[in-house]
């Protein structure tokens, strides 16, 4: 197949996990005798733009990300036409280069972009967070995950004070929004990264028809995870990881702030990443028994991983599939993780019983780490294949690619489409709707129930494509 990925996270010389799952993919299909190109952002310099970022086949320059002032901030508002007019910039830009192409497939933060792909274009889009519905693609606010589903009421995650006015205006962008989206997911197919999120959407739209999308986890790149894991020295007893980007909802404060009185005097915990965040951290927690390493690139913070007694993920925020978790576990690392968004769903992919610990509270978490690192750490266990690797989820993306159901240019909501399951039944039935190779963990995933601590990360202000 030739096959065109689009995605404005690339280039970039940090790049994120939506990002990195699309040159992980994009490079085990041309390993497997695919053509494959990435049309990104031509904003961000044009000098190697393959190497940057580890990809092996050719990078296109393909559109930026500069608008005419759209002042959202400054207005306290979100505008209704803004994110259409970066979704059909993206949608022309997919049109002057699919020509001869088999199949698109986006992986960006704008999901009705596949509104201004033409129906004679095999188009593909994977959601990687909850910007399906929600505009700052976070659903968290005010230190806490937020459940709202009133379109006016968004208009606190811009403006905290905003008046009848604002929240008319934001109601209107968040209407359209998520109409267009549901029209875009019933047109063209989709791919969630976990049911978790196929549940958000219906969840705010419950009308939306999602016969043509399918779930399909993360993957990872596990020979060289598991390279890694073999080359990497025994783990040393008490070494805590925690990777990421150090901000609003990651949940680092919080866990640095629950554990501090918990951990044992032999735990050193190592802070790898960067963001706003970083420096008062730092400043409160650096010394002693943390350190704060910054950025570091792949292979750094692999070697990291595969070495820690213990790996962390103490988001806040509901993270919808975490490649961080995943590659934890792909490393035969023991990994801890809070019980929400699509985290329990990765509970599959532990290579032995407990390796994913999960606590409903951030109390819990720290709680967990302190009796972890108490343990003597294990030998890493890497089996011959991961469930989540991808060579194992190929096949099910390339079955997806052949599927030449035409488009559906007129679908709109109806009243049979697929309903949200009670909370315990959804995730009870989970794997009914995940594309996954992975085996089930038989025994329960291992909880602990403590009070919720407060926390202490500001509200998250991202709203629409940089």
């Amino acid at each position: 197949m030739r096959i065109l990925m689009v995605s404005e996270d690339l280039p970039g010389a940090q790049v994120g996990g939506l990002g990195k799952h699309v040159v992980t993919l994009a490079n085990r299909l041309l390993a497997a005798g695919h053509r494959v190109e990435i049309l990104g952002r031509n904003d961000r310099g044009h000098q190697d733009c393959a190497g940057q970022i580890g990809f092996h086949g050719r990078f296109i320059p393909g559109f930026d990300g500069a608008h005419p002032g759209w002042k959202e901030a400054q207005l306290g508002v979100f505008n209704p036409l803004k994110r259409p007019y970066f979704a059909r910039k993206i949608g022309h830009a997919i049109a002057r280069h699919a020509h001869g192409v088999d199949v698109v497939h986006y992986h960006g933060h704008l999901p009705m972009v596949g509104l201004y792909v033409a129906d004679g274009i095999n188009y593909v889009q994977t959601r990687h967070d909850q910007g399906s519905e929600c505009l700052t693609h976070l659903r968290f606010r005010d230190d806490a995950v937020c459940d709202n589903l009133v379109p006016g009421e968004c208009a606190a995650c811009i403006r905290r004070d905003a008046g009848a006015v604002r929240k008319a205006v934001t109601a209107i962008a968040v209407a359209g929004y998520r109409d267009g989206t549901a029209r875009a997911f019933a047109r063209h197919k989709t791919v969630f990264v976990s049911d978790f999120l196929r549940r958000q959407f219906l969840r705010a739209v419950p009308g939306a028809d999602l016969s043509r999308c399918r779930v399909i986890h993360n993957l990872v790149d596990y020979p060289r995870l598991r390279a890694a894991a073999l080359a990497a020295p025994p783990p040393r007893r008490g070494d805590l990881l925690l990777v990421g980007r150090i901000d609003a909802g990651k949940g680092f404060g919080e866990f640095l702030d629950a554990a501090r009185a918990r951990l044992p005097p032999h735990a050193r915990v190592t802070v790898a990443g960067d963001g706003p965040l970083r420096a008062g951290l730092e400043r409160r927690h650096g010394g002693g028994q943390v350190r704060f390493l910054g950025w570091q690139d792949y292979p750094a913070t692999l070697a990291l991983a595969a070495r820690a007694h213990l790996c962390v993920v103490p988001s806040v925020c509901e993270e919808a599939c975490s490649t961080t978790v995943l590659e934890a576990l792909a490393l035969g690392r023991p990994c801890l993780a809070l019980a929400r968004g699509g985290t329990p769903e990765l509970a599959r992919y532990a290579g032995i019983p407990g390796q994913l610990g999960l606590a409903d509270s951030m109390a819990g978490l720290a709680a967990l780490a302190a009796q972890r690192l108490d343990e003597q750490p294990r030998r890493a266990y890497l089996p011959p294949t991961f469930g989540a690797d991808a060579g194992v989820l190929l096949p099910r993306l390339l079955d997806l690619y052949a599927d030449h159901t035409p488009p559906r240019p007129h679908a709109e909501r109806h009243d049979h489409a697929v309903h949200p399951e009670p909370a315990a039944d959804a995730d009870r039935h989970s794997g009914e709707y995940a594309e996954h190779a992975g085996q089930h963990v038989d025994e329960p995933v291992e909880r602990v129930r403590h009070p919720a601590s407060a926390g202490s990360a500001a509200c998250s202000k991202r709203v629409g494509p940089r």
